[in-house]
């Protein structure tokens, strides 16, 4: 039987070899102001020593309910806290299978239907969430704190780690919906051996002999922030739990001054909100330059801000990934434009092939197109639930080959764009639907958002319609098909339904179809006013 190592066995080595180390800085606020007055410290042997009261709390928690280990349990949280990282930490080491849902899909009707699918025998969820799940048809828990766990000192059973490497360990969610909601990600002993050993390549210190500490860069029901964690164990680095998925400049800062930050992993819309202010603030820039790595995924830097960092000798680099594989390529992260190029990760095996067809998100190119190509043989290829005919995982993304085995991203093969926060969104799906409900108001539409909070809808109107009362008549038609959707994918404000003339938005000269990536430029300054103005 082969051994695979995980983040369980991960923390079992880390807790045993930087015991005392902080494994954790966790925000303390203040109660009147809201802001944070000190960062506690949580050591490597604490956070071992709370995953393992909490595998104990769950293990009586779901045998009581005649629940037997490697079930799936469905998890409903933010992902955001140490006390969330504590629940799925513990939910694994209590043997059982973790599912991990995102609060960012509120809809318990979808939630019900993912786990039937997984076959989930019970879901963990956030307060917040109970009143919405009193008719779910199996047992719902709600997750406490850790002070609140009952204290069972029972032995818990050895952690799993041999075996054929087809036992699946976790389940994620694709990050966009299709067909009305996302698809089940499961990630199995393999996929999981493969994480762990190009975390290890991503983090590692520049300095072994001095502690890094680094930043949560988003919600652990996400793949991102669960690869840099795992990352993060094997050296001994501290995270830092932020208050918020973008948190401020100024939380930046107090995390560099009182926790020592020196690594910034951040997704590339909310790492441009500090490149921007660094121009106006030479103090915030004097701490940006002082991180050893400024690590930027999910979305390109915009150009501006891309100069800007390496024209002031940050040390930036792009990170490329998806939740089916998890961290895929990676740039070198040099002052030359070459090392801006990505390339794949060590011990990968992946296929750039050549597209004939131009990108239907709008890309138009002269240069030869590859698409990215997660081969079978690759320890990261996704289940076969998720693969091709062919046996591989075809991702969609494009590529060009800048130079030997570096390649500059595209965009993508599809109708996906992805938003803010690196969430998948399918723009095909959001206009068929208005096509299909609004069809006898509508001449055309287009949906856009690349790096936005939503999305947002172009209409060219049928003649005579009335522009305010065709916004409103479209958000009430299409209510129900985003209400099944992740928020990141919904539109639900008027703001965001565009009326233009008809025949006005940007259009390819041979089909005449409308190109989405143009749209976005032609119409920036006034997108960037509604969000502005939503937000």
């Amino acid at each position: 039987m082969h051994f695979y190592e995980s983040h369980l066995t991960v923390l079992e080595q880390s807790a045993a070899l930087y015991p005392s180390a902080p494994a954790f800085r966790v925000p303390r606020k203040d109660h009147a102001t809201g802001k944070v007055h000190d960062w506690s410290s949580i050591s490597y042997q604490q956070f071992k020593e709370d995953v393992e009261s909490t595998a104990r709390h769950w293990c009586a928690e779901l045998e009581a309910r005649g629940i037997s280990q490697r079930s799936v349990v469905g998890l409903w949280l933010s992902g955001m806290s140490y006390q969330d990282v504590l629940h799925i930490y513990g939910i694994s080491r209590a043997g059982y299978v973790p599912q991990l849902f995102s609060i960012r899909l509120p809809n318990p009707e979808v939630i019900q239907e993912l786990l039937c699918e997984a076959n989930a025998k019970a879901l963990v969820l956030a307060p917040e969430f109970a009143a919405t799940t009193t008719s779910f048809r199996l047992p719902v828990c709600l997750a406490p704190n850790k002070d609140v766990m009952c204290m069972s000192k029972a032995p818990l059973q050895p952690i799993i780690s041999s075996g054929n490497g087809d036992q699946v360990v976790f389940i994620f969610h694709t990050s966009g919906s299709t067909s009305g909601r996302p698809k089940l990600v499961p990630c199995n002993q393999r996929w999981l051996q493969a994480t762990v050993d190009k975390a290890k390549f991503v983090t590692t210190p520049q300095d072994p002999k001095r502690q890094d500490v680094t930043v949560f860069m988003g919600s652990m029901c996400h793949i991102g922030q669960t690869f840099m964690l795992i990352g993060s164990l094997q050296h001994g680095t501290c995270t830092v739990v932020a208050t918020k998925h973008g948190f401020s400049s100024e939380e930046l800062v107090d995390m560099i001054h009182r926790c020592g930050l020196n690594r910034l992993n951040q997704f590339a819309t909310f790492l441009s909100t500090h490149l921007r202010g660094s121009r106006q603030n030479p103090k915030l820039l004097q701490y940006l330059q002082s991180l050893d790595e400024i690590l930027y995924s999910g979305l390109p830097l915009e150009r501006e801000d891309e100069e800007w960092a390496y024209k002031k000798g940050l040390k930036i680099k792009n990170l490329f990934g998806s939740t089916e594989c998890g961290a895929i390529l990676l740039s070198i992260g040099g002052a030359s434009r070459g090392d801006r190029l990505l390339r794949p990760l060590p011990g990968s095996s992946y296929s750039f092939t050549p597209v004939d067809a131009t990108p239907r998100s709008g890309y138009q190119s002269s240069v030869q197109l590859l698409e990215l190509v997660v081969l079978a043989d690759s320890g990261d290829c996704p289940h076969p639930s998720l693969r091709s005919n062919d046996g591989h995982f075809h991702t969609g993304d494009l590529f060009q080959e800048v130079a030997p085995g570096a390649y500059a991203f595209r965009g993508r093969n599809d109708d996906w764009i992805k938003s803010e926060n690196s969430l998948r969104c399918d723009t095909r799906a959001i206009e068929d639907n208005v096509r299909a409900t609004c069809g006898d108001l509508i001449l055309e539409c287009i949906v856009v958002g690349t790096g936005r909070p939503s999305p947002a809808l172009f209409v060219e109107p049928t003649p005579g319609v009335d522009h305010d009362k065709l916004q409103r008549e479209i958000l009430r038609k299409t209510q129900p098909f985003h209400s099944r959707r992740y928020l990141h994918e919904r539109i639900t404000r008027k703001e965001l339904i565009i009326i233009v003339d008809p025949k006005s938005l940007p259009r390819t000269a041979t089909k005449g179809n409308i190109r989405r990536r143009a749209v976005e430029e032609k119409y920036k300054t006034r997108l960037d006013a509604i969000y502005a103005s939503l937000n």
